[in-house]
């Protein structure tokens, strides 16, 4: 309980729930504290003063008044260590005879008072930011608040404090030794105009596979598995981007609905693999579990990219629980509001990193080079990147945190993605952020979608997403690989819902069916959700088809979801966030069924094609203008009557466009200083449900053209091989694309 100094301290407090009884471990019987360092942050193990082996232990918070180091025995009991030394606002101690394997806590104490943004309560229990591994499942019990959760008059409740001690119910980090060597290991370093993305979930990917053993199902082991790396080898993707595994928390009104978190965008733990994930153990084996999966992906030529929420917390805004920052330093790490209860919020999770301050940039610079150096990853995509791009409160593309990762020697060789907005004013960003990254391009989604629905006011929009958008990125020195083109990502329709729904089937998330957006630009062949109409279900398939072509013959970076190769469907759910269930895992069972099996099989051929010529996966944007000695440009667009597109044209609705793509002249040189050269394609995309004939371009375009997919196909293997002469019309079925090789 508080004293009464401090609550002459706060006397705007209304009050208070307590726990007596004394701290435990406070017996004659606890180990010495050395002073130790106050770098690294976190818990490193090491060998101390006259060789003694122990741990590290140091904390960056700012405004407290003490520190204590907590540690916890197999039967839970806690022996409370207070952190005497100070340096540079980081308080630290070594603890001789503690290694790897113990499980700890901080608590911090400090002023309770809320109202100027001081929120210390020594009674929580705190997890570590640095925390490597961490033991446990957030559960939210009153206990778990900094303030009285169920306070009567809810409008103050957040400044009530609660006193009640947490430590029962949260989870411990875990002291991890990390002795690993990675000098045998090779990363494919693939170059950007080279890769294709393949965004899954851990678990979701692989928690049905039939041919992963059970016990590893759902866990970074079963995605290490052959069986699981061998579907990835067959699609011909060269990066995985995997969904959040940093360790998170699920919100109290998702367990109170009987619901968890499954995407996971709500950390607390930017050090440690997420414990749910690990088939070998949460005492730190999770973290060498993670390692051997980057290590199988990495020996199959896969790189690993992670999806990083660094712009808020699990700890949500004033009425959220109390698991770390909060606790440590509210001010230091989040931004507040001019009235400093309440927390500034361009996230729409109740909260968002103060990463002006330099405690909270390094925090995250350490977390990137971390998951870089120690564990392996190739690199990382940024939710809500704009949110961590703001100064005080606008978007800033000087930010600090853009400043620091262009000069890091580390992360300015990775990949870096940004999802390119957040939900405050000026928060939408597409085709802003400074070379050295690439953006999730939902301008490419939105024509992609509007010009296979035939909602296109015209073709201006999708001429510049099929090539790349250099209306967006070309400037700066950016190339066209700037853009991550996509049609779906986690937060939306899948693939095949895309074209079976028109409308968002939330109902068993439990909100009402109010969550997830009304955007869809969905199109569902004339029926809504799955049925037996044998007309409608051929259509749906072959706008599967269509979509899939577009994205992988597209200029830029294409990026597919996990499942989406195979018809994976939600049920029209386009915000499966909290269903972690078979609405969400992908159900392996669909690769036994032939139209499934054969949409996998186009898609791993067209990747294929796309790797065999570099004409269509550029380094440098198209010209439009003449580059090699025969006069031809290195982009043309046609019409159906064979002419070449007129400035009025760009201007009219159309629902047939061909793109001719040379590859007499690629800008660039390959490895030894050569030209580089490819064969010249055209491409028609033909958006009407009536067949069209199509002239295609002869001399000096081509003399004659071999076909080489034609999505109005099921069966692809039928499809290549014939040869039709330019100046001659080509019959193009309705709703389909044709991709023809030129000739000779």
């Amino acid at each position: 309980m508080s004293s009464t100094a401090e609550q002459e301290e706060t006397p705007r407090t209304t009050g208070r729930v307590t726990a007596a009884g004394p701290a435990p471990g406070d017996g004659a019987d606890k180990p010495p504290v050395w002073p130790g360092a106050p770098m690294p942050l976190g818990a490193r193990f090491r060998v101390g003063p006259d060789g003694v082996a122990g741990t590290n232990f140091a904390l960056w918070a700012g405004g407290a008044e003490a520190v204590e180091v907590c540690l916890f025995d197999e039967r839970g009991t806690e022996t409370r260590l207070p952190l005497t030394e100070l340096t540079h606002e980081i308080w630290h101690g070594f603890v001789p005879g503690v290694g790897a394997g113990q499980r700890y806590g901080y608590r911090v104490h400090g002023r309770w008072d809320p109202w100027t943004g001081a929120r210390w309560n020594a009674a929580k229990l705190l997890l570590d930011p640095y925390a490597r591994a961490v033991d446990g499942s957030f559960v939210l019990p009153p206990e778990v608040y900094g303030h009285v959760r169920d306070w009567p008059e809810q409008h103050v409740a957040d400044t009530v404090r609660d006193d009640r001690d947490s430590a029962p119910y949260v989870p411990k980090a875990v002291v991890v030794h990390d002795d690993d060597d990675w000098a045998e290991d090779r990363r494919p370093k693939t170059p950007w105009a080279d890769s294709v993305i393949y965004e899954l979930h851990v678990r979701g990917f692989t928690k049905l596979h039939p041919d992963i053993p059970p016990e590893l199902r759902g866990t970074y082991a079963g995605l290490a598995h052959p069986a699981a790396i061998g579907h990835l080898r067959r699609l011909g993707v060269t990066a995985v981007e995997l969904l959040p595994v940093h360790q998170f928390a699920h919100e109290d009104h998702l367990l109170r609905r009987g619901l968890h978190n499954y995407w996971g965008y709500n950390s607390i733990g930017y050090f440690a693999p997420h414990a749910d994930y690990a088939a070998s153990g949460t005492t730190g084996q999770q973290v060498g579990e993670f390692k051997q999966m980057v290590r199988a992906l990495h020996d199959a030529g896969i790189e690993v990219i992670l999806d990083v929420v660094y712009n808020h917390t699990a700890e949500a805004g004033e009425l959220g629980p109390m698991l770390s920052l909060r606790g440590i330093d509210n001010r230091g790490y989040y931004r507040l509001q001019q009235d400093a209860r309440r927390y500034a919020d361009y996230t729409g999770c109740g909260n968002t990193l103060h990463v002006v301050q330099p405690q909270v940039l390094r925090l995250i610079t350490d977390s990137l080079r971390y998951w870089v150096t120690e564990m392996g990853v190739d690199g990382f995509r940024f939710d809500l990147a704009a949110a961590l791009a703001r100064s005080m409160h606008d978007v800033d593309m000087l930010s600090p945190f853009l400043a620091v990762i262009a000069q890091d020697p580390v992360l300015r060789r990775v990949k870096l993605i940004a999802e390119p907005w957040d939900v405050g004013n000026g928060g939408y960003q597409v085709g802003a952020f400074p070379p050295l990254w690439t953006e999730w391009n939902d301008r490419y989604r939105d024509a992609v979608r509007d010009f296979w629905r035939g909602a296109l006011p015209d073709v201006r929009d999708i001429g510049y997403r099929l090539t790349g958008s250099s209306d967006l990125y070309a400037w700066g020195g950016r190339r066209p690989y700037a853009s991550v083109n996509f049609v779906t990502a986690h937060d939306g329709f899948t693939l095949r819902d895309l074209v079976s729904y028109e409308q968002k089937h939330n109902e068993t998330n439990g909100e009402g069916n109010r969550d997830g957006t009304d955007d869809n630009r969905a199109w569902n062949g004339g029926a809504e959700g799955e049925t037996d109409d044998p007309d409608v279900n051929t259509l749906r398939r072959r706008q599967l088809r269509n979509l899939l072509t577009t994205l992988l013959l597209s200029t830029g970076v294409p990026m597919l979801v996990a499942g989406d190769e195979m018809g994976r469907t939600q049920g029209g759910n386009n915000n499966a966030y909290c269903q972690d269930n078979e609405v969400s895992w992908l159900d392996w069972s669909l690769l036994e069924e032939p139209r499934w099996r054969e949409l996998t099989e186009l898609t791993a051929r067209v990747l294929a094609l796309r790797h065999r010529h570099p004409v269509l996966r550029r380094r440098a944007f198209f010209a439009g203008t003449p580059q090699a000695p025969d006069g031809l440009r290195d982009l043309a667009w046609f019409t159906s009557q064979g002419t070449e597109m007129t400035e009025g044209d760009w201007y009219a609705p159309a629902a047939t466009l061909g793109l001719y793509l040379s590859g007499r002249d690629i800008p660039g040189r390959d490895a030894r200083g050569g030209q580089i050269t490819d064969d010249s394609f055209l491409a028609v995309l033909h958006a009407d449900h009536r067949p069209c004939d199509f002239l295609l371009p002869g001399p000096p375009w081509a003399q004659s053209y071999e076909l080489v997919l034609d999505t109005s196909r099921e069966d692809q293997s039928a499809a290549p091989g014939s040869l039709h002469r330019g100046g001659t019309a080509l019959t193009v079925e309705g709703r389909s694309v044709l991709l023809l090789r030129v000739a000779g």
